[in-house]
């Protein structure tokens, strides 16, 4: 079978470049696909889901690289990797924009409609793909105030385990639709282009930051807990512990980003950030500074260096401030190394969701994203992060797929009824499994929380 682009055996000059050098995460798996194909268009995806099927092997599909655990690597599978497919179109007329799964949200489609005044809410890192990021729901910029990124998805472009190439929206290839957006890689079909919703750019883009001592953090995060409803939802509110821009150690980062069209809607907008009942601590203390996504973006790729080896997990959290906020002491004040980040995230107050297989969220999501260099520090820093996990299940929802690596830990990330139907589709659509599913140590306790099980 011929192919537009380049294939890559097991075995070929150039197939370990071709497995592992488009992961973002220093550390590389062990796991080793038949082949990897570099997909030109999408007639090269079509022979790739028929070859796969001549010659009993799996499809895995590669789009940004970001995956924490390269869910696409599969042994005795076919890689799909979809970097050379890099389409965007925009529709003055409808504000939609065409853009192939592999393009980067921030690096390469937010310069495009920023140009023509425009804006998609994509991954905060700007060198996340779109593919893997709207598949798993999306947790964008301003995901509390203008939901979630899938919601923006009008229609995609989907190969089927038949080798079809489909149209699926909420009228053509409902199940499929609906299933895209949020099942991740337990996705069962190639999407090869996406048609997303695009919104006005805000004019007045504006930003209040307070750094804290860390010895702060409870009051500050008890604060914010008690607050964070109440701020206008036009601002994206995080708390983060990380080493400053300027500074030589952690602090505590309180920042809002006003999505606003005036420098006064931003002050009005970010007023709630001056309650903070230890303000007179902070030790930087910016109120309603105009700033730019590029200049927000440029802070993203401080924060997520490439190169690095990674351990990242997540936890929505649900209790009152006494519950939660003790539970956070470690993550947030005794991190194991310098570039290591704990993330608190607000989506209060909750907005609902529509019919899509995402379907679990709570108003505080949190991500720890534990950073290292040396090889040596693996299990030191694995092992870190695996307390933190724990610590926090008392007061643990679920967790988000973006965020995820459940090879390590594999908790519930969707509704109970969503999951029944997810797989109902999945057996329905790709009755012999010729796509992967979610990569796991255990695919019997998928969308289970253990501390549950062990109570039943």
């Amino acid at each position: 079978m011929k192919f537009k682009g380049e294939i890559f055996w097991q075995g070929d000059a150039g197939y370990e470049e071709a497995r592992v050098g488009r992961i973002f995460n220093g550390r590389r798996p062990a796991r080793y696909p038949k082949a990897v194909l570099f997909a030109e268009d999408e007639q090269d995806v079509v022979a790739a889901v028929r070859l796969a099927k001549e010659q009993g092997l799996k499809v895995a599909v590669r789009s940004g690289g970001h995956s924490w655990a390269a869910w696409g690597l599969r042994d005795q599978a076919i890689l799909l990797d979809l970097s050379r497919m890099q389409t965007m179109a925009y529709d003055e007329a409808t504000g939609i924009v065409q853009v192939s799964p592999a393009v980067r949200g921030g690096q390469t489609l937010a310069p495009y409609l920023e140009a023509r005044g425009r804006m998609f809410h994509g991954g905060h890192c700007p060198t996340v793909g779109l593919g893997g990021f709207l598949l798993q729901g999306g947790m964008g910029w301003n995901c509390r105030g203008w939901g979630w990124a899938a919601e923006a998805i009008v229609a995609m472009d989907v190969v089927t385990a038949q080798g079809e190439l489909v149209r699926a929206d909420a009228q053509h290839n409902p199940d499929l639709f609906w299933a895209a957006r949020g099942a991740g890689p337990g996705f069962f079909g190639v999407v090869t282009r996406f048609y997303l919703q695009t919104r006005p750019l805000p004019r007045a883009l504006t930003q209040s930051t307070h750094i804290y001592p860390l010895d702060c953090w409870q009051e500050v995060l008890t604060w914010l807990q008690e607050t964070h409803a109440a701020v206008d939802t036009r601002v994206e509110l995080v708390a983060l512990s990380l080493v400053p821009p300027g500074m030589d150690r952690h602090a505590l980062v309180v920042h809002g980003l006003a999505m606003v069209d005036t420098p006064e809607e931003g002050r009005e907008a970010l007023a709630l950030l001056e309650t903070c009942p230890v303000l007179e601590r902070a030790l930087v203390h910016q109120v309603a500074q105009p700033t730019s996504f590029a200049q927000e973006r440029q802070e993203q790729l401080r924060q997520n260096p490439e190169g690095c080896r990674y351990a990242v997990d997540n936890a929505w959290l649900q209790g009152s401030p006494a519950e939660v906020v003790p539970r956070l002491h470690e993550a947030f004040t005794q991190p194991p190394t310098t570039k290591t980040f704990t993330l608190w995230f607000s989506m209060a107050p909750l907005r609902p969701l529509p019919d899509m297989a995402l379907s679990l969220q709570s108003e505080i999501y949190l991500a720890i994203y534990t950073i290292w260099d040396d090889e040596a520090d693996d299990a030191r820093c694995c092992n870190w992060l695996a307390r933190q996990m724990t610590t926090l299940e008392p007061v643990t929802l679920g967790q988000y797929l973006g965020d995820s690596d459940f090879t390590t830990r594999s908790l519930k990330f969707m509704s109970d009824a969503n999951w029944a139907r997810l797989q109902a589709i999945r057996a329905q659509r790709d009755p012999e499994g010729l796509f992967v599913s979610y990569l796991t140590s255990n695919p019997l306790t998928l969308n289970q929380n253990p501390w549950e099980m062990r109570h039943v």
